[in-house]
């Protein structure tokens, strides 16, 4: 039998054995990252996405990441996948916001036309959500993103902006390199992903909020 746990602050984790808190749930789904990751440049996480154990513990350790970082679920709207590796995390999120009390909506960026797929997104806040986003990924299909030009998230930023919707984060379950605030390049400053509105010709720098840093999981320190 399923059991679950609130740690009071509204994050509910869920497991067969029970009486367990956020950090053992993080540190579980920690274990089930390194494993996957392991002597692997690029991952795009479905072995663990798709593990009844994974699918139960990545929305709350999300969830509780962006809480971390200043963005409850009262602070967004919706959150969306940036890639097909996403839309499982944008699933379990949907799921543990309800699961503290909070409507949150989802949807997807089309990975042929630009344009997005799920509810409307006007006038609503969003987080833009990958599973492993990184300078180094690897650019194999149409589905990944690089920073490395950010030509494709530059795009899917634009496509969101232009339907009225504020990108107020861009999250990921596992975060690269990136850079720091150019306001603010203190080691303590909020990461940020500079893109592009392809449209005005305007830069923006978005907070970005991985789960995990690559760093982390290969067990070097940040």
């Amino acid at each position: 039998m399923n059991e679950s746990s609130n740690d009071g602050n509204g994050s509910t984790y869920e497991s067969n054995s029970g009486g367990r808190g956020p950090q053992d749930g993080r540190e579980e789904l920690r274990g089930l990252l390194r494993a996957a990751t392991a002597d692997k440049p690029f991952n795009e996480l479905y072995g663990v996405t798709f593990d009844h154990r994974g699918a139960i513990l990545v929305g709350d350790v999300l969830l509780d990441a962006l809480q971390a970082s200043g963005l409850g679920c009262e602070d967004f709207d919706m959150v969306g996948a940036l890639t097909a590796a996403a839309v499982p995390l944008v699933d379990a999120m949907i799921h543990a916001a309800a699961r503290r009390g909070y409507d949150i909506d989802g949807f997807m960026m089309d990975f042929v036309y630009p344009s997005i797929k799920g509810p409307s997104i006007a006038h609503r806040r969003v987080v833009l959500l990958d599973a492993w986003l990184s300078e180094q990924s690897y650019v194999q299909t149409s589905s990944l993103v690089t920073l490395r030009n950010g030509n494709e998230l530059s795009l899917d930023f634009s496509v969101v902006r232009h339907e009225d919707a504020e990108v107020v984060a861009i999250a990921a379950l596992i975060g690269g390199a990136v850079q720091r605030s150019a306001t603010d390049r203190s080691a303590s400053s909020h990461r940020v992903i500079k893109v592009i509105d392809t449209i005005e010709d305007q830069s923006h720098e978005i907070p970005f909020v991985p789960a995990f840093t690559e760093d982390e999981l290969r067990g070097s320190a940040e």
